[in-house]
């Protein structure tokens, strides 16, 4: 066990080492310093004038969303037909048919939001050609969204008042030429090099010692498993995601995996601090974040490494913890990492099954959804982050009766009613969500649809509200996890988590970037001795206040339901 922990430790430090200086480079890219990687600039010359893009014309933040938005919906309807159509395409070598068209809307939603959830088994749902020239890319180009978004907000606190924000589309590609596509080249040949297909072939085939010929599935995974997680994205190229042995096939590449999801959240903050020259404020929503995650993970490190009390019981030892849905090559402490680390950053992806996790563990699987500020994924981590700190402007200024200011600008009445749309949000869609499925599952259990509703839990009661909960919080967290024991692959949990991503992702990105937009065009105040320091300790604690209040005020009714009832349930 305590090798175990050596394993987290170790990771971690290693995660904070690389992304630091990362951090420092990002913000370099972003403000058009010279940085090595500019021998780039001829393929990104191309990019501009095979496009027809002015990198030159600078955007206010309205027209920086516009296209952003533009950009996403084209590739929503473009991954349709292709998801649609896909066995009539070349590339498709295990002969897997085109998807129905209310799963192929719930997967183009989810690849283009950076969800990643998946309704389907990804060995035999997806073609290669889809799995390269949709999912893959939008992999990329999602993640890339997320972080341009995030630059568009550093740019409104870098000058004093300004209402030139950049252009998006140079943030969006140079995300991708300068980020994402090196740094996805270097983990796929590591994972390549330790046993990760990487290949075009079909389906293989061998003998089984029980004699059984068993037919593997393979393909071009080391790439897709690359990005997913540097990304932040977290859909498995095959159907049981990083607990598969191709996509994660030892302890080592298990390493690599959890520091390539953490290292380009943890290196946004880092840049925010040298890119606007405030590093002492990155440095404290590090630090807020860091002991959220902190708080996150040792409770769940505590939950699985005690064990299950109804094996106890039993008088069963349970030496290593609780093995149930673990992989022996990890066990239950680099699962209990990985799970917080993929549900604080948005990735979600697995190494485990979550559905088998105790109950405190999905607790804290889903509080950390819920807040969706800890880290979080690439870029929008960051904006999520930036509404619970507007708030906490505005209540402390209330606090000290001084005119709200944020970095030298003052922050009004339309800027808190913005925040407060995107506060609330979350919790709409969530809790009105699982009550819809709540309610066609218990009224209209019998619907005569092609999936029953009374057929979609396999564990009813307080782990199957939990299920639906999860599905629902990660979904509109852009997570893409699951409690696998939900039947979803059917028209109401395909249309209803597709709604839910659509407007779980653009409109938390739209707030942020409005907000940082309408306050840098605002006349700069300069600092005064009454000026509330969003850099301090004091204000730090008063973030994490606002966070833990507001969350535990919209999701304990709903937890209590769930996996605090199943726990108390299984101490009786």
């Amino acid at each position: 066990m305590n090798t175990e922990l050596i394993g987290i430790i170790a990771t971690f430090l290693l995660t904070l080492i690389i992304a630091i200086p990362l951090g420092k480079y990002l913000a370099k890219v972003f403000a058009g310093e010279k940085v090595w990687t500019d021998f780039l600039k001829p393929l990104e010359t191309g990019i501009y004038k095979l496009s027809g893009i002015n990198v030159k014309e600078q955007m206010n933040w309205k027209q920086q969303l516009k296209a952003l938005l533009t950009i996403n919906i084209l590739w929503l309807v473009y991954g349709f037909f292709v998801l649609v159509f896909q066995d009539k395409l070349p590339f498709n070598p295990d002969g897997n048919s085109g998807m129905t068209p209310d799963l192929a809307f719930n997967t183009i939603i989810s690849f283009v939001a950076n969800c990643n959830l998946q309704h389907y088994s990804g060995e035999s749902g997806v073609s290669y050609l889809t799995q390269q020239f949709v999912l893959m890319f939008l992999q990329f180009v999602s993640a890339a969204t997320g972080i341009a978004a995030a630059v568009v907000l550093f740019k409104a606190f870098r000058d004093k008042t300004t209402t030139q924000l950049g252009n998006f589309w140079e943030f969006f590609v140079r995300s991708i030429t300068r980020l994402l596509l090196p740094l996805s080249i270097v983990v796929a040949l590591i994972l390549t090099f330790n046993g990760t297909p990487a290949s075009y072939e079909g389906k293989d085939q061998f003998i089984s010692v029980q004699g059984d010929t068993v037919h593997v599935s393979r393909g071009p995974a080391a790439q897709m498993i690359a990005i997913k997680h540097l990304g932040t994205n977290g859909g498995g190229y095959f159907g049981a995601n990083s607990a598969h042995p191709f996509e994660n096939p030892s302890y080592f590449t298990n390493m690599v995996e959890m520091i390539a999801q953490t290292i380009i959240p943890l290196a946004m903050i880092i840049a925010f601090g040298y890119f606007i020259r405030r590093k002492k404020l990155a440095w404290t929503i590090f630090g807020v974040m860091t002991i959220g995650l902190f708080m996150l993970m040792i409770p769940t490190l505590t939950s699985e490494l005690g064990g299950n009390p109804a094996l106890a019981k039993m008088g069963i030892a349970q030496t290593t913890g609780a093995m149930e849905g673990k992989e022996v090559r990890f066990g239950p402490a680099a699962t209990a990492y990985w799970s917080t680390l993929t549900t604080v950053i948005s990735t979600g992806s697995v190494n485990g099954m979550h559905d088998s996790t105790m109950p405190l563990t999905g607790l804290w699987q889903l509080l950390a959804m819920m807040i969706n500020a800890f880290y979080g994924g690439c870029g929008v981590g960051l904006l999520n982050y930036f509404i619970y700190l507007i708030i906490a402007v505005f209540i402390s200024g209330l606090m000290v009766g001084r005119t709200p200011e944020f970095l030298g600008h003052k922050v009004e009445a339309r800027e808190i009613k913005i925040a407060a749309i995107i506060t609330l949000l979350s919790p709409f869609l969530i809790l009105a969500g699982t009550a819809i499925a709540s309610y066609v599952f218990t009224n209209h259990g019998g619907a005569a649809w092609a999936v029953q509703p009374k057929n979609w839990l396999n564990n009813p009661g307080f782990h199957g509200f939990s299920e639906m909960l999860y599905e629902v919080t990660s979904s509109n967290a852009n997570n893409g996890s699951g409690f696998e024991g939900l039947g979803d692959n059917n028209v109401f949990w395909n249309v209803l988590t597709g709604i839910i991503i659509f407007l779980g992702r653009f409109l938390p990105i739209i707030g942020p970037v409005a907000i940082a937009g309408l306050l840098g065009a605002k006349k700069f105040i300069p600092e005064s001795a009454g000026t509330l320091k969003t850099d301090t300790k004091t204000f730090a604690l008063m973030t994490f206040a606002v966070i833990m209040v507001l969350n535990a005020l919209s999701y304990f009714p709903a937890l209590a339901l769930g996996p605090l009832a199943e726990y108390f349930t299984q101490l009786r």
